[in-house]
Order: C-alpha cells, then sequence, then structure tokens
C-alpha cells in the first residue's frame, strides 16, 4: 500500500509563491499518474492538477493554468505543485493523490491513495 506525505504548505501573502511536495513510499510510483486536489471549508474536494506516470500529459484546473505548475521525480518518487502568484482563494487543504491508472483523471474518483494534506492560506 503507497503512502503519500505531502509537505511545503504554509502562510503566505498574496502575490507570492509555494512549492508543495508529496513523498511517496510503499508502493510503485512510476506506473501511475499523481494528482494535486485542493479543499477549502464547506466547499468539495476540487482538482488542481494531474500529471501521467512518465507520459508528459498534465492537466490543471483553469482557476490555477498559468500560475502552477505540475511535476514528478520518478527517481525520488515525489511529485511537487509549484504554486506562483498566489490569491487568497487558493486557500485550502492540499492533497496529493497517485491515480488508479497511468491517466491523469479530473475527478478524485480517479485516483485510489492520499495523503494528508497540507495546509495552505493566502493572505490579501
Amino acid at each position: 500500500q503507497v503512502q503519500l506525505v505531502e509537505s511545503g504548505g504554509g502562510l503566505v501573502q498574496a502575490g507570492g509563491s509555494l512549492k508543495l511536495s508529496c513523498s511517496a513510499s510503499g508502493g510503485t510510483f512510476s506506473r501511475y499518474a499523481m494528482g494535486w486536489f485542493r479543499q477549502a471549508p464547506g466547499k468539495e474536494r476540487q482538482f488542481v492538477a494531474g500529471i501521467s506516470d512518465s507520459t508528459g500529459i498534465v492537466y490543471y484546473a483553469d482557476s490555477v493554468k498559468g500560475r502552477f505548475t505540475i511535476s514528478r521525480d520518478n527517481v525520488r518518487n515525489t511529485v511537487y505543485l509549484q504554486m506562483n502568484s498566489l490569491k487568497p482563494e487558493d486557500t485550502a487543504v492540499y492533497y496529493c493523490a497517485r491515480g488508479a491508472s497511468f491517466y491523469p483523471g479530473r475527478s478524485p474518483s480517479e485516483y485510489n491513495s492520499w495523503g494528508q494534506g497540507t495546509q495552505v492560506t493566502v493572505s490579501s
């Protein structure tokens, strides 16, 4: 069973940057898609970005396109989310997840392993 541990969250002012990391252990990493989701209080979990196994497919939510970049290191079994030009509406708990296949779907149901989440707070 894969275990995912996120890090890198914190408090940042609007316009600032953060880089989230998600380290995977206990399972096969390179053959599966990885995704980032976020959940704000009282709201549903929302897709942020997804990346395929090693085939170069990446997807972003429209709300983060051009500001966030997802990447992965299959040697270090780590996926990253570089977040630039942060806005107060980006405030949420951010979760990484491993996909059920190589393809980075946009629905939480397409992911079968989740981290515990890391809080990102953007002040105005």
